[in-house]
């Protein structure tokens, strides 16, 4: 169901507040490159700092501006079962495609409590759910076992955003899933690794700024152009890297702000990247766009 290049947003601030006009012009830009999907309000959102007030809306405007051209996600995840099972309800309601659940941070429950987490907002709602797996953010892991038991036992669980950066990791779900159940990579260096073992997409950072170039890649590789798909890869190698430099979404909001399609402003606790990183940045920018 999902597979292809979706861009995991970020969320334009000006001012303190939502840059909707700018928000709006980003996702016109995706769909104008053919992006699969976007996913509103994750990670990449900044979706811990969001009220809920604020992810509503980003969500609903993300749905009217898509106006069906494009798969529309929202990330409902949180470590309150309660909240998320409340914000999943919510984001079917306006009309999303899927949501997309982050495991459960700080927390750091166990592989039964991250199963009955993930199965009571399974249980809660007819929305295909997509898992997030990123245990450097979250401090646990959704193991191998727990995802395949979801896959089993939930029939809207029906994919995986895998962000553990392991090939084996990828190898073994799609050894262990059903062939409907997609894996999509969580890490933009990690795309063309991922889907010669069987991913099918990405979740992408950097098509926030360079949609057509992640877009060309995933469809390389899904036309079966592997030399073309590698080509692409080198050439983002160093992109893909740099965007990482301080911690997502700071250096592709800075980045974006260097093009003036909207403020590089992020919410604390994310501050603004540090001068020797941005002159660093900018010359990976630099670089690309004359190599591509």
């Amino acid at each position: 169901m999902f597979r292809g290049t979706f861009t995991a947003l970020v969320t334009p601030f000006r001012d303190g507040g939502i840059d909707t006009s700018a928000f709006e012009k980003l996702i016109e830009a995706q769909i104008g490159a053919g992006i699969t999907g976007i996913v509103a309000v994750g990670t990449t959102g900044e979706s811990p700092t969001l009220s809920h007030e604020e992810r509503e809306e980003l969500i609903r405007l993300a749905i009217a501006t898509a106006n069906k051209r494009c798969q529309v996600l929202a990330g409902t995840g949180s470590n309150v079962t309660q909240h998320a099972v409340a914000d999943t309800k919510m984001a079917e309601k306006l009309g999303v495609d899927g949501a997309l659940l982050v495991a459960p941070y700080y927390n750091k429950p166990s592989q039964e409590g991250l199963f009955r987490h993930f199965k009571t907002i399974a249980d809660s709602t007819s929305l295909p759910l997509v898992l997030y797996n990123i245990p450097g953010r979250c401090g646990v892991d959704i193991s191998s076992d727990t995802v395949a038991r979801l896959g089993e036992e939930c029939r809207n669980v029906v994919s995986i955003k895998e962000a553990s950066g392991s090939i084996e990791r990828i190898s073994e779900l799609r050894t262990r899933l059903p062939e409907p159940f997609t894996i999509l990579s969580g890490d933009d260096s990690l795309t063309l690794p991922f889907m010669s073992v069987g991913a099918v997409g990405v979740v992408s950072v950097a098509s926030n700024l360079f949609p057509l170039e992640v877009c060309a890649l995933v469809k390389a590789f899904e036309s079966g152009d592997a030399k073309l798909a590698r080509k692409l890869h080198h050439q983002m190698f160093s992109l893909f890297k740099g965007l990482f430099i301080e911690p997502n979404p700071v250096p592709i909001k800075t980045a974006l702000g260097w093009r003036g399609v909207m403020s590089g402003e992020v919410r604390l606790p994310l501050c603004e990247m540090t001068e020797a990183n941005q002159t660093r940045l900018r010359k990976t920018l630099e670089e690309f766009e004359r190599n591509k």
